[in-house]
């Protein structure tokens, strides 16, 4: 295939340099990134609702089974690091079929799982397999856009986007309770296909630049730090303490792997990832920003299902219908987002989406045993409003100011850092759940929220005044997380994307 851009990717760059319109080659692309978003968002918002019933299929106690959603996130945090090397070696086209190949292979197999140890490992291949998805997409497509359509193109990722947030609890509520546990992972299959099917036939075929070497040492250092580090801060959750020899082994040496890895990745010249992009205030304020909104929402995101379900008695369909408000909420605000990013810069619509997020979680620090499912319903969907307007803007910050050959490794860099803090919060807020119900329940352990399915009514009724009150104070925690994340968002960049940044088109 010549190198020479046909002509209508021609005509796409000159939109890229100055329109602001969206071609139809951009939202064909968009199209396809959409599906293999949509397909792993949908299977982490699916499983987090069935934990507990997986737990009474497989006989597990709670402790173990939750390692299905773990080991997935240790898989992701682990392959991430190696996408942006991937992207510049084999192309982003070859490496975003190979991702979503993996995943609906993955998926396949645990929906064949005959026990705990089987679905916990075949989850693991899962995210080898979407822990690449993302980053590679959001590269495909950022470079398709141009940096001055970044806005506009992530809010027409971002609505369709919201469908897994939505659908994947109701919809996974409804498979476990109606028709099989096995059917949360078949149906990643059929989307899959179609998503493979489409990447093949829509996106451009770019050419690899294998000149540069992996940075074998740093990948050493960084993807076994990263997995001995959330190992060792899971397992300090799941024991409800950090005073243990394993966990403070892990949580150490994952630690002194991740601090020689910065070393490494200051002094090569090739690193795994460039950290001299966190050099640049836009780059760095995003990350800070990112850091304490993933630790805060993602950590409470796990709190909110729990909640309905061990304290309200709620079924996992009728949890998912719940969380509806706020999906309903980011799709009001994520277009807005856009439009606004690109108009007047990312810093102001961050700092009002964290204001929103912020009211929004003051209503659940308020949760008790009689708490009115409509101010629940209200507070998730005013969080929705204010994810609408932080997630994507604080990503558009960090780019909007990158040449082309360093968005596949900012873009990593970042994805990185969400799903780490994200992976880190989910643990942090699960200890200090437990330290809650410690306090106010003696002898309870990491697996009493699970112990409380199948206590007899008058016994939970007893129950659910003090395990409301743990929920609510582990809720103060994710409140004052997200405060401080204005610190950072109040250096992020307060102007529009300049228009005059070229970028090379993808053949």
């Amino acid at each position: 295939m010549s190198s020479e851009a046909p002509p209508e990717a021609k005509a796409a760059v000159g939109k890229s340099d100055g329109g602001d319109g969206l071609d139809r080659g951009v939202l064909a692309v968009a199209m396809v990134v959409v599906l293999g978003a949509i397909m792993s968002i949908l299977d982490v918002t699916v499983v987090n609702v069935a934990i507990r019933d997986l737990s009474a299929e497989f006989n597990a106690p709670l402790s173990q089974i939750q390692w299905i959603a773990t080991g997935y996130t240790l898989a992701l945090a682990t392959v991430i690091p190696v996408t942006g090397w991937a992207a510049s070696r084999f192309g982003t086209k070859r490496l975003y079929m190979i991702s979503i190949g993996l995943f609906v292979v993955g998926s396949a197999l645990a929906g064949m799982a005959w026990s705990a140890e089987s679905l916990i490992a075949f989850r693991v291949l899962q995210g080898l397999g979407g822990g690449m998805i993302m980053p590679a997409g959001m590269t495909i497509l950022t470079q398709k856009a141009g940096p001055q359509r970044v806005g506009k193109v992530m809010s027409v990722v971002g609505i369709p986007m919201l469908l897994g947030p939505i659908t994947g609890p109701i919809l996974g509520g409804w498979l476990v309770d109606d028709v099989s546990w096995r059917w949360i992972f078949y149906i990643n299959v059929p989307i899959g296909a179609v998503a493979l099917f489409l990447a093949w036939r829509v996106l451009d075929r770019d050419t690899p630049q294998p000149g540069e070497k992996l940075d074998l040492l740093g990948l050493l250092l960084l993807s076994p730090g990263l997995a001995a580090l959330i190992y060792g801060l899971a397992t300090g959750a799941e024991h409800g303490a950090f005073d243990s020899l394993e966990v403070i082994g892990f949580t150490a040496a994952g630690t002194l792997l991740v601090a020689g890895f910065v070393v490494r990745a200051l002094v090569a010249r090739v690193p795994l990832i460039d950290l001299r992009l966190f050099k640049r205030r836009s780059v760095a304020a995003a990350s800070g920003t990112m850091v304490l909104f993933s630790l805060a929402f993602f950590g409470a995101m796990l709190l909110m299902p729990l909640y309905y379900q061990v304290v309200l008695g709620e079924s996992a369909f009728h949890t998912g219908l719940l969380l509806i408000p706020q999906g309903l909420g980011a799709m009001v605000t994520m277009p807005v987002g856009g439009v606004l990013t690109d108009k007047i810069g990312p810093g102001r619509v961050v700092l009002a989406g964290l204001v929103f997020v912020v009211l929004g979680m003051f209503g659940f620090t308020q949760v008790d045993v009689d708490t009115s499912m409509t101010l629940l319903g209200g507070a998730l969907f005013v969080m929705g409003l204010g994810m609408g307007l932080t997630m994507m803007p604080t990503m558009s910050a960090a780019m909007q100011t990158l040449d082309h050959d360093e968005v596949p490794r900012a873009s990593t860099a970042l994805n990185i850092i969400q799903q780490v803090a994200g992976s880190i919060g989910t643990a942090a807020m699960s200890v200090i759940l437990t330290t809650e119900l410690s306090s106010r329940l003696p002898g309870a352990s990491g697996g009493g929220l699970g112990a409380t399915a199948n206590v007899p009514p008058e016994v939970q009724a007893q129950l659910a005044p003090k395990l409301a009150e743990s929920f609510g104070a582990t809720f103060w925690w994710a409140l004052i997380l997200l405060a401080l994340a204005f610190l950072p968002a109040i250096l992020l960049p307060r102007h529009k994307p300049d228009a005059s940044t070229k970028v090379m088109p993808m053949h």
